[in-house]
């Protein structure tokens, strides 16, 4: 009953917009003053375990290395690259804007980073050249789902640490996921733009020098994610330390190889940093109290037991798991979803004999695309803020992309080797 209770007042706290950790610690508060089995000082102690934890840091230092991309002319080199490489296609710059998803994902494993960026930089271009705002902002919206399902995708490290899945082989298995939507995504620009009317004009195909000197200017950062990767798989270094390689890699960048970046710019990327990281940490440490009170009240051995001998078949099972994530994806925000229901989850794939890592990043991508569905969507609101555009326009623009966002869990959740064939191929 008082496990009732606590999640009836989370639920109040989240429909009268109390903010997301405050709903949490105050659910949660609630349960620790009613339990006379605990004192106050447990909830602090709670609160405090769950953000002293040596994997963490990785979120820190990714995030900070993310947002250090934009201060040191990372960002506008790989701009320049990808509208060099595509830029004679029809429909060229919405395709730099799901290709600069891909690469800038890769850098700073933040959709909220990724959405942000590109709906300064992009979307007034789009405008420009004649694309409907509406479509270039549920565009980009879309186009950051990739983002947490490539490495080093900060919703990929926070499901490892939590479920205690290896984090190397999350970061392996979300590669050729990321690429097949961002494949699918430039499947629908490209005859959206047909259709519509966006840059069908023919124009003349960059030289080989120009891509030369181009893709240059780019390479070292693209390679950022090659040394990630490699350097875990190989031993050399954990995620916690290639994230702050991240970061140092980053400043010499900024400071010795490209030199567009001061000390006033790193202040402000150190202040942005801290606001971002400060707000991750809090819902993370404000979820992990939930998920110690879910452990002791056994909510995750009742359901998985409940749902085992209702759900037989683990088909059946990945269905209601989208169907469940999809509904709750509009409501509650995505990090907290992933924190309240890892721990939920991971119990139940012995059951159904799923891997865990193929299972997160089916996980991982259908909760992000509560991100840009009403009411809750983060991204959708980012976005729509930053440009100026009406949310029922940016709903009647990303109807289209939903379906096509939703077959790609599909494929995912049905089709593993999508997901595995990388980590099985470099066990």
């Amino acid at each position: 009953m008082l496990l009732i209770i606590t999640f009836i007042i989370m639920l109040i706290s989240l429909l009268i917009n109390v903010p997301v950790a405050l709903s949490i610690l105050i659910a949660s508060a609630f349960y620790f003053i009613a339990n006379d089995a605990f004192t106050n000082e447990a909830l602090v102690q709670q609160m405090i375990g769950g953000v002293e934890s040596f994997p963490l840091l990785a979120i820190v230092f990714f995030i900070t290395a993310g947002i250090l991309m934009n201060y040191t002319g990372i960002t506008t080199r790989i701009v320049r690259f990808a509208q060099v490489a595509i830029g004679h296609m029809t429909g060229s710059l919405a395709k730099v804007n799901v290709l600069l998803s891909v690469l800038m994902g890769g850098l700073s494993g933040s959709n909220v980073a990724d959405a942000s960026m590109q709906s300064k930089i992009l979307v007034p271009e789009m405008t420009k050249k004649g694309y409907d705002k509406g479509f270039s902002t549920a565009l980009t919206a879309s186009s950051s789902i990739i983002t947490p399902i490539i490495p080093p995708g900060i919703a990929l490290i926070l499901y490892g640490y939590i479920g205690n899945v290896s984090i190397g082989d999350l970061f392996l298995a979300g590669i050729i996921p990321g690429l097949m939507l961002s494949i699918l995504l430039l499947i629908y620009v490209h005859f959206t733009a047909k259709k519509r009317g966006f840059e069908t004009e023919v124009t003349e195909r960059a030289s080989f020098k120009e891509l030369l000197i181009a893709s240059k200017d780019a390479l070292l950062a693209i390679f950022l994610p090659v040394i990630i990767i490699g350097g875990i798989r190989l031993g050399i270094f954990s995620p916690t330390e290639a994230g702050a390689i991240a970061v140092l890699y980053a400043l010499f960048l900024g400071f010795v190889i490209y030199r567009e970046m001061n000390f006033k710019d790193l202040l402000n990327a150190f202040k942005e940093s801290v606001h971002i990281i400060s707000t991750v940490m809090i819902i993370i440490s404000a979820g992990t109290v939930l998920g110690w009170v879910f452990t002791l009240e056994r909510l995750p051995q009742t359901l998985t037991n409940i749902i085992t001998a209702s759900i037989e078949n683990p088909s059946l099972f990945l269905f209601a798991v989208l169907i469940i994530l999809l509904v709750l994806g509009m409501f509650v925000e995505g990090n907290v979803l992933l924190i309240i229901l890892t721990p939920i989850f991971i119990p139940m794939l012995d059951a159904y004999n799923i891997d865990p890592v193929h299972f997160g990043i089916f996980f991982i991508m259908t909760m992000s695309l509560g991100t840009i569905t009403p009411p809750i969507g983060t991204i959708m609101f980012i976005t729509s803020s930053i440009t100026k555009t009406r949310i029922d326009k940016f709903i009647k623009e990303v109807k289209p992309i939903w379906g096509l966002l939703i077959l790609a869990c599909l494929i995912i959740a049905y089709v593993p080797v999508v997901s595995m064939l990388l980590p099985n191929l470099l066990e």
